[in-house]
């Protein structure tokens, strides 16, 4: 193992290891590949790199499924709202909206088209719910 570079030490007090995640996806027409790197405050006896590839891929899960799907349903990362407490308010809006989504077992993206196209049936919904 190298000694980490100095200038990543006052940048990141406690810092210990870095780490390489290599990714490649395998589509019909073409492979995507993708490296990213990691930094970390295990000591090797702690994480071994198994270690370190399963706790990247737990902190992807969460974002895959909470961020993507917000992002994917609602559009949240379009959403030019930045000032006062209308961002956190439009958020937890979404937030319920997908939960009752998920409640009624469909899935997001198309349960939001078919509710924007007839908000009586998304009202029903809410109050059935």
């Amino acid at each position: 193992m190298r000694p980490l570079p100095a200038r990543l030490d006052h940048a990141w007090p406690g810092l210990l290891r870095i780490c390489r995640i290599e990714r490649r996806r395998e589509f019909k027409t073409y492979c995507e590949r993708q490296v990213i790197y990691a930094i970390t405050d295990l000591p090797k006896e702690a994480a071994d790199a198994s270690r370190l590839l399963e706790i990247a891929r737990a902190h992807w899960q969460v974002e895959n499924r909470l961020f993507r799907v917000k992002d994917g349903t609602f559009a949240e990362d379009a959403c030019r709202v930045r000032t006062g407490n209308a961002p956190a308010a439009l958020a937890h809006i979404r937030d319920c909206a997908l939960t009752l989504i998920r409640r009624k077992g469909r899935k997001p993206k198309p349960a939001r088209e078919a509710f924007a196209a007839n908000p009586r049936a998304a009202i029903r919904e809410i109050i059935t719910a």
